[in-house]
């Protein structure tokens, strides 16, 4: 073990950091090699490729007679129809008040007529329909994700399967999470009360703050914002809030290093997307440089290049976000590679209701690494489910029932109303 990483253990076990020395079992695998001798290419390309759903039961076909985009109240909602007259759901993620021409002219019509159980081979025909793949990155994968997620919804509603049954089996019932902040344009005394307010009102015993300036070429939000809320996260929050921080791409290299230095001092669970999200070899740099873990990948569209950064180790920690990357079933890909490499996937929330779609992912996926993403305001969606979603001591409890969950679609979506906008 070298120095630096000694040192991040002891300043863990001095102050009495239950949660952060758990999150060194994670830091720890950076004392091993970059890259395994067993660990190959072709073996993450089988991982991935390897089926996903469980499908026993569903033996006839679930044709798909229609798709539409809904809306109700501050709700945008995709409901999937066979012909048989099963149905299923899925709620967006706000992007598609200017995504909704991709999804009804080059989504939509792909999926009518197929046969819901081959959804997987389905990902792979709708990225070619119609030339698709030149839009791939958010504009395409997310509404691919709100089609696949009421696919899901509705063969889980069929077969009497929760979702986290449809990917294997569930394995958790609750899930710990931390609550995220946020905000850029508030002073370090500002940020440190509002992080106690979060804890006070979810009971996390985790949370994120922010530090530098977006994308911001070293720039902080504000002078010495950074450097003054680090230590202070800490001394305020005291010694048992475990702390993430996210740059969201402020970065270079020496800069994010510096950084990365600082919330190693202070025990800090992980450091995400310290660079910008597309420059993965200066990522690299920082996470070989780093004992902290590095998480990244929010921003990713493409397997390939996560298969890089797991293959590379550009990063410790893989973020697809359920709805960007393209939904359940690439992201559980991506976790089957990770997994591999002894390395956890913590998904990236996007959207009010993207929650929902984390717990359900987190229920069958072995190594999600410590703490997923709060979002607040969710009480509104919690008495959806039955039985409603609680919060017990820092952690979410998972859907139960059939699919995602919702307990009466037809309730829900009464009054909806077909889509426009202006």
């Amino acid at each position: 073990m070298d120095l630096n990483r000694r040192r991040f253990f002891e300043l863990a076990a001095g102050a009495g950091m239950l949660p952060i020395l758990q999150g060194c079992q994670t830091a720890s695998r950076k004392s091993q090699t970059t890259q395994s001798s067993d660990l190959t290419l072709e073996r993450l390309e089988r991982a991935a490729g390897a089926p996903v759903l469980h499908l026993d039961g569903l033996d006839s076909p679930l044709v798909i007679q229609s798709i539409e985009l809904l809306r109700k109240g501050r709700d945008s909602f995709v409901r999937v129809r066979s012909k048989d007259g099963a149905e299923g759901v899925a709620l967006t993620n706000g992007r598609e008040q200017y995504l909704y021409p991709i999804l009804n002219k080059l989504v939509i019509p792909y999926f009518i007529g197929k046969d819901a159980r081959d959804l997987e081979e389905h990902l792979w025909g709708v990225y070619r329909h119609r030339s698709n793949y030149k839009l791939q990155g958010l504009a395409l994968w997310c509404p691919l994700a709100w089609v696949e997620f009421a696919v899901l919804d509705m063969i889980g509603r069929v077969t009497g399967k929760s979702i986290g049954q449809l990917f294997g089996g569930v394995i958790r019932r609750e899930v710990d999470f931390y609550v995220a902040s946020g905000r850029r344009d508030s002073t370090p005394e500002e940020e440190v009360d509002y992080l106690g307010e979060l804890i006070e009102e979810t009971g996390a015993k985790a949370v994120k703050f922010r530090v530098g300036g977006r994308m911001s070429k070293n720039a902080d939000a504000m002078p010495g914002r950074t450097e003054g809320l680090i230590p202070l996260a800490r001394k305020a929050l005291g010694d048992k809030i475990a702390l993430h921080a996210d740059a969201n791409s402020s970065y270079d290299p020496p800069k994010a290093i510096e950084i990365g230095r600082m919330l190693e001092d202070i025990g800090a669970v992980y450091f995400e997307e310290p660079c910008p999200f597309d420059h993965l070899e200066d990522t690299k740099k920082v996470t070989d440089a780093l004992t902290i873990p590095v998480a990244g990948g929010e921003q990713e569209f493409s397997p390939r290049r996560f298969r890089w950064m797991i293959y590379n180790r550009g990063v410790d920690i893989v973020q697809p976000d359920l709805h960007y990357y393209g939904g359940l079933i690439r992201s559980t890909r991506v976790a089957r590679m990770a997994a591999v490499a002894g390395m956890p996937t913590t998904v990236h929330i996007s959207g009010g209701f993207g929650f929902i779609y984390m717990l359900h992912f987190a229920s069958y996926t072995r190594d999600i690494g410590l703490y997923q993403e709060y979002k607040r305001n969710i009480e509104r969606y919690t008495n959806w489910f039955d039985p409603p979603l609680k919060i017990n001591d820092g952690a979410l409890t998972v859907p139960q029932g059939s699919g995602v969950g919702i307990r009466d679609i037809k309730g829900l979506l009464k009054d909806a109303r077909p889509a426009v906008y202006s």
